[in-house]
């Protein structure tokens, strides 16, 4: 099964080459042989092993037209409900707590006859950009163990590239997504806000959570939409098509660069790898002009912003009264304090109080408001420039995986979500594709670009991502 992409897998089920039991086993194989070094999985679920079998029965059966995902293994970041399995968002504070239900994501991959077979790693809480804030370790680089995956769903990501998972949920909130498919030579799949229930995912930033698939070609990331994607009663933000004006695909496409975005802080040979990229959509017929986005630039700090605030709302319920954590004091109040102090970890507490900070009275609208007039004008930026370009084209993240413990400064990790934020506060797609490497200490580590496209353009970013990888 390593290395085989969804639809390959499918067609080994359908002509006997192998079996989901056989797939799972091989699953659980490569999980034993690797993951002790790269640690990508936080659980796996003894239940798989039924649910593979009844996949066998239906395969032998003949009857799998109506589920797409019949039999395939699928791994999930541990900030998604599965019923009856722990959900810790890799946090202290929910170290032991059970989901009482499935998040819609789940319920639909497991109606699409999908294998669950455990819970990956992830920051705190999705709050990081390597999966170094986990309260449960770490997780490495596939690729160079000594490096980061990506953050936050760096779990999900090299749980795909180390090859025990055809595909696997992430969630991306400015970025936790697309930046680990970059770091780890992976299709990453951002969607639209509004196009996946966030029903049953353990908030961030509500306004900016979007669900949404790792895998090894961009026809696995859109079968795993297509089965997430939809409307839900248990989600009021979720859409139906048709809410945004239509958004074809095309045989020919003018897609926007923002140079003045792109004049520094990306490393050379991270540059050339995007200009290759570059050439080679002008090879295929396509058109790449410059775009100007002003307000794109202002992205990372109105993201740093926004998020904050929305982190600290989110957070505020994790008091260790309801659920989670409880640790007890002398009265109420010390009870709160010492839950929270040894449950969060140091970036939730960073977060916390920033966000805290500029929610604060005095502080509301020069800080929150600015930001989300600054969000505003985004939105209307890019809606603007969608008028003339088809789609936005930068690299994933201005670096390659870098070396664990390197960015010890929160800032300069911050840094990394430069190009992603943008699409989290617009709520526009965006997907990374894997697009080349680059050598660092003798090692190549991949690299990927970005491409964003209109509100629920996701299949235009599939057909051009289709053509760029030669799928």
């Amino acid at each position: 099964m390593k290395g085989k992409t969804i639809t390959e897998l499918r067609a080994a089920f359908v002509s006997g080459e192998t079996t989901p039991t056989k797939a799972l086993e091989e699953t659980r194989k490569v999980i034993a042989e690797r993951d002790p070094e790269v640690h990508a999985y936080l659980e796996t679920y003894d239940d798989a092993a039924a649910v593979a079998a009844e996949a066998d029965a239906l395969y032998a059966g003949g009857a799998t037209t109506d589920k797409p995902l019949l039999g395939v293994p699928v791994a999930l970041k541990n900030n998604i409900l599965v019923k009856g399995k722990k959900a810790t968002a890799s946090s202290r504070i929910l170290e032991n707590y059970v989901a009482s239900y499935d998040a819609t994501v789940v319920k639909r991959l497991k109606d699409a006859g999908a294998v669950i077979v455990g819970a990956t790693n992830l920051d705190e809480f999705a709050m990081g950009s390597s999966t170094e804030n986990s309260a449960f370790g770490a997780t490495k680089n596939p690729h160079d163990t000594s490096r980061v995956p990506g953050g936050s769903s760096g779990g999900s990501a090299a749980a795909v590239a180390m090859g025990s998972v055809p595909t696997a949920l992430g969630t991306d909130t400015g970025g936790s997504i697309r930046l680990p498919a970059s770091f780890c030579g992976l299709v990453g799949l951002k969607p639209t806000y509004g196009r996946v229930s966030r029903y049953g995912l353990i908030a961030m930033g509500s306004s900016l959570d979007q669900a949404g698939p790792f895998a090894h070609s961009v026809a696995d990331a859109k079968t795993v939409f297509d089965v997430i994607a939809g409307v839900d009663a248990y989600d009021a933000t979720t859409h139906k098509l048709g809410t945004y004006p239509l958004v074809p695909t095309k045989e020919k496409y003018r897609i926007g660069v923002p140079y003045a975005f792109l004049k520094e802080g990306i490393e050379p040979d991270v540059k050339a790898v995007f200009e290759d990229a570059i050439k080679k959509l002008t090879a295929l017929g396509h058109e790449v002009v410059d775009v100007s986005l002003p307000y794109m630039e202002k992205g990372l700090a109105a993201y740093y912003i926004v998020m904050p605030a929305e982190v600290s709302s989110n957070l505020a319920r994790y008091d260790g009264v309801r659920f989670g954590l409880h640790v007890e004091g002398k009265d109420l109040r010390e009870d709160y304090d010492l839950t929270r102090g040894q449950g969060f970890g140091a970036e939730v507490k960073r977060r916390i109080l920033l966000g805290t900070y500029v929610l604060s009275s005095g502080y509301y609208d020069a800080y929150y408001g600015k930001a989300e007039e600054v969000r505003t004008l985004m939105r209307s930026e890019l809606s603007d420039a969608f008028g003339t370009i088809d789609g936005v084209l930068t690299p994933t993240a201005p670096m390659p995986a870098f070396k664990l413990g390197e960015k010890s400064d929160p800032l300069s990790m911050y840094l990394a979500d430069i190009f992603t934020v943008p699409a989290n506060l617009t709520g526009a797609p965006a997907i990374s594709l894997p697009m080349g490497t680059v050598m660092r200490d003798g090692k190549e580590l991949p690299i990927g670009i970005q491409l964003m496209a209109p509100h629920d353009g996701e299949e235009r970013l599939f057909d051009i991502g289709k053509q760029l990888l030669g799928e």
